[in-house]
């Protein structure tokens, strides 16, 4: 069997029904972070609209710093909510691939608690731990 690419492909330790369990946490997680993404990518349009109309009147340096400050921290939090939606899109696609679930150190399954609370993860627990 050497060449075989589909070596290194690990089958799910969960059953169809517990995949689609999984999906179901997955796309109710993904639908909330789109929406923040949405939310997010308004509030940064606003402030930069809002930036561009100030008037020298009312221009402080300090109201610009806080400003500036405010933007970065959205931008920020835009771009980790974006990472976040791919790590979803990734579970999915492992969902259907029939390798969700499977620790990508260890090799070894990932406990379902660990599954329900960060469903996104390819790390066991103990696999996690030991990367610290």
């Amino acid at each position: 069997m050497a060449g075989n690419q589909d070596e290194n492909v690990r089958v799910s330790p969960y059953n169809d029904e517990e995949l689609e369990y999984f999906r179901d946490i997955i796309i109710k997680k993904r639908d909330a972070a789109e929406e923040e993404l949405e939310s997010l990518q308004r509030s940064l349009r606003e402030s930069m609209e809002n930036s561009s109309d100030e008037s020298a009147y009312s221009f402080h340096m300090a109201d610009a710093g806080t400003d500036a400050q405010e933007r970065e921290k959205t931008y920020m939090l835009f771009n980790r909510t974006k990472k976040f939606i791919k790590y979803l899109d990734d579970a999915i696609v492992r969902i259907d691939n029939k390798t969700y679930g499977v620790c990508k150190v260890t090799g070894k399954k990932i406990s379902k608690g660990r599954l329900e609370a960060v469903p996104h993860t390819q790390l066991s627990i103990d696999a996690k731990l030991k990367r610290r």
